[in-house]
């Protein structure tokens, strides 16, 4: 079978590169025709060139199409993947820094505290922008695969206003099933249920979680026939890693009951209780990685990788290929939805769909994470019902955030910002309304050129920044590298394991969690 998938923002090396790995891993889809696009012409060539070589090497007949040109890249195409980072690096800074002065420490910044809603003002426009194109030249019917963050937000508004039938697609549910299994492995271990040289795969231990993307939760966990929630938080203080790096996740499954999929860092930052007083943030985090919680912690590492990719490139294109094998597919879901959708093998997943009465005590409309199954009959979600009262109430509080932040986006509402800001629960746990409103207007005026829906707004947004300036009214700003900060580190520093730095550098999963060791 020949498809045509279009990658937007196929300059994003990690998953550009791990999904037409993925993709043409399964030999019925190994004649794809790839339609690469970004705005950048120079990371779209140095991604069309790395990839182009491996399909070369591995004597597939698949195809590469760069251009710059959007509508021409979804034209006729059958799948859409979106990959994209609006505003790139230079705005993905402010969104950890200004709110930083403020008080509120951010690790990652891209789901919702303040970092995630400016980042959603600045992608669902473009967003918007692809479902347009999709519905004119794409094949009728086409789905839009997206994995760019915020997913919910973003996912929300491609189906609301989009007009475009769109799935999110993250890997965090797949990681911590592994952080589980491994748990299971070393209790199991210990009570000679299993031998000391046997380990555990995680399809060998059943789960189901439901909940919105990063507040997703465990609702069940099963090995040989017992329910192993019950016993999960013994099993996660006694693991003699996680018990150290996962302290907020402990916490919370401690006091809720329940294992969230999402990491300890990113976890940190949508509960109002955890980084709100930075003499506190520490007992929290772990800094042996950044995704345990340190300060503004993924935006170090996007630079350092785009820093060394551009200067190890020229390397990597001199050493021999990686092959495209079936062993070296990954666990991300997009080529097993394509391939479960053409080819009937039945697909399970989690993935982030509309709810329409799938979690019964989260508001309809929304966007929430769920088991799933893909066949040749479509991507088919089965009804959860009820989330225990605790996880509901939890991510109902950021469902309303997530709303609010995504009709800002649509409608230019500043306003309707700023309400969404002083609502999400670690800003409201930091900061006064005056500091809220004061700290939306200065990430607008920063982000302006991101903003094409504030653009009659930031003006105005401009002179309250610069009255309150001139009455000293301004409100006090911290002088703050934050909690846990940890320097940028230099490609000559990075040379010294170019090992490790590679493999960050061209990760789609920037944490490493969806791999068997973690």
């Amino acid at each position: 079978m020949s498809l045509r998938i279009a990658m937007l923002g196929a300059g994003s090396l990690g998953f550009t590169r791990r999904l037409v790995r993925d993709i043409l891993a399964v030999p019925e889809l190994a004649d794809t025709t790839f339609a690469f696009y970004d705005i950048s012409e120079r990371n779209l060539d140095m991604v069309t060139r790395l990839v182009r070589r491996e399909i070369e090497a591995s004597g597939l007949p698949a195809t590469i199409e760069p251009t710059l040109d959007r509508r021409a890249a979804l034209a006729d195409a059958d799948y859409v993947f979106s990959v994209i980072r609006q505003g790139g690096l230079d705005a993905f800074r402010t969104d950890i820094e200004i709110p930083l002065k403020y008080g509120v420490d951010q690790c990652v910044g891209d789901t919702i505290c303040a970092g995630g809603l400016m980042y959603a003002q600045r992608t669902i426009p473009v967003l918007l922008d692809f479902c347009k194109d999709i519905r004119d030249v794409a094949k009728p019917g086409a789905l839009f695969l997206n994995y760019t963050n915020p997913m919910a937000m973003n996912t929300w508004a491609c189906n609301e206003y989009g007009g475009v039938r769109t799935i999110g697609l993250c890997h965090g549910v797949q990681g911590s099933h592994w952080q589980i299994t491994r748990c299971i492995e070393a209790w199991a271990k210990r009570e000679g249920l299993l031998a000391p040289e046997e380990s555990l795969h995680r399809s060998e231990v059943d789960v189901a979680a439901a909940g919105i993307n990063h507040q997703t939760w465990f609702i069940k966990v099963r090995w040989r026939g017992m329910d192993m929630i019950p016993r999960l938080l013994e099993l996660f203080e006694s693991h003699p890693t996680y018990s150290r790096t996962e302290k907020v996740r402990i916490d919370v499954l401690r006091r809720f009951g329940y294992f969230s999929t999402e990491s300890n860092g990113h976890l940190s930052e949508y509960l109002p209780w955890y980084r709100k007083r930075p003499e506190e943030i520490r007992d929290w985090i772990d800094l042996s990685s950044w995704i345990h919680g340190e300060t503004g912690g993924y935006l170090r590492v996007c630079e350092e990788s785009r820093n060394w990719f551009e200067t190890d490139f020229p390397k990597l294109m001199e050493e021999p290929p990686e092959p495209i094998t079936p062993e070296g597919r990954s666990e991300e879901h997009g080529s097993y939805i394509i391939e479960a959708l053409e080819t009937g093998r039945t697909y399970r997943g989690h993935f982030n769909v509309v709810n329409d009465g799938i979690i019964t005590n989260l508001p309809r409309g929304a966007v929430v994470e769920v088991p799933g199954y893909v066949d040749r009959t479509g991507v088919n979600i089965p009804v959860v019902g009820d989330l225990p009262l605790a996880c509901a109430a939890t991510c109902a509080a950021s469902i309303r955030v997530q709303e609010m932040g995504k009709e800002a986006a649509v409608h230019g509402d500043v306003t309707l910002l700023k309400q969404a800001m002083l609502h999400d629960p670690l800003v409201g746990a930091v900061c006064n309304p005056e500091e809220v409103w004061q700290m939306t207007d200065e990430m607008l005026v920063a982000q302006a050129q991101w903003l094409p829906q504030y653009a009659d707004e930031i003006p105005a947004a401009r002179r309250r920044l610069e009255e309150a300036e001139r009455n000293g009214t301004r409100v006090r700003l911290r002088q703050t590298e934050g909690a846990a900060r940890l320097r940028t580190r230099s490609v000559e520093e990075l040379a010294a394991d170019r090992a490790a730095a590679r493999a960050t550098a061209t990760a789609a999963d920037k944490a490493g969690m969806t791999k068997a060791g973690t």
